[in-house]
């Protein structure tokens, strides 16, 4: 839809249907959403509201439930200072990340595991304390806790996914993750400390960007 020319060809109007108890309701996407029509020109921001609507609206009630119970155990101003990725270490805390386990079970795309950034990669890994492993491993899979039976049981959003480097980018970019496939684009870097700097800034100050 997004990607193709919809005119005389998809008829919608920013409202979706649904069925309550055998009777068709319709619910407005957008004030006034069922005079809308969905046309070229905003055919984008109808597929947002609607996945939106798809993604939130049936869980509605017992999320706003869920936030009520939390919060009267801890106050939202107390939580609003993290952002999801340090309010996900706090709670489940810091998992004893096995390295070894880690690189055993770890593929390669552009890379062989003798290279010199593959080693730099690695030799920067088990530098760190565990939290910044911890963090890592959030970036690039997007969850700090590892299966219970190792990184062979690692779960990527399709099933089984193991994690993944793969060479991309040039030198002077960041790294970039995509944690549907547990696998991180690493440029080439020229020397240690260039890896090591710019793996840092990736995993300690990219919320959101960066990540696919």
């Amino acid at each position: 839809m997004l990607d193709n020319d919809i005119t005389d060809i998809i008829y919608e109007t920013f409202s979706v249907e649904e069925d309550r108890f055998g009777e068709k309701v319709t619910f407005d996407l957008k004030p006034n959403g069922r005079e809308i029509d969905v046309t070229n020109e905003n055919k984008r921001e109808y597929v947002e509201l609607k996945t939106e609507w798809i993604i939130s609206k049936p869980v509605e009630q017992q999320f706003k439930a869920f936030m009520d119970g939390f919060n009267e155990l801890i106050p939202q101003e107390l939580v609003s200072v993290f952002d999801e990725r340090e309010l996900e270490l706090l709670i489940g805390g810091l998992a004893d990340i096995d390295i070894e386990d880690w690189k055993k079970h770890t593929d390669y795309r552009g890379y062989q595991e003798s290279d010199e950034v593959i080693q730099w990669f690695w030799k920067c890994v088990s530098e760190w304390e565990g939290e910044q492993r911890a963090r890592l491993l959030q970036f690039t899979t997007g969850t700090s806790r590892i299966p219970v039976n190792g990184f062979k049981d690692l779960q990527g959003s399709d099933g089984p996914r193991r994690f993944t480097i793969e060479k991309a980018g040039e030198p002077d970019q960041l790294p970039k993750s995509h944690t549907c496939f547990n696998r991180v684009d690493l440029p080439p870097y020229r020397d240690y400390d260039s890896l090591k700097k710019k793996l840092t800034i990736a995993v300690e100050e990219t919320v959101g960007f960066g990540q696919e």
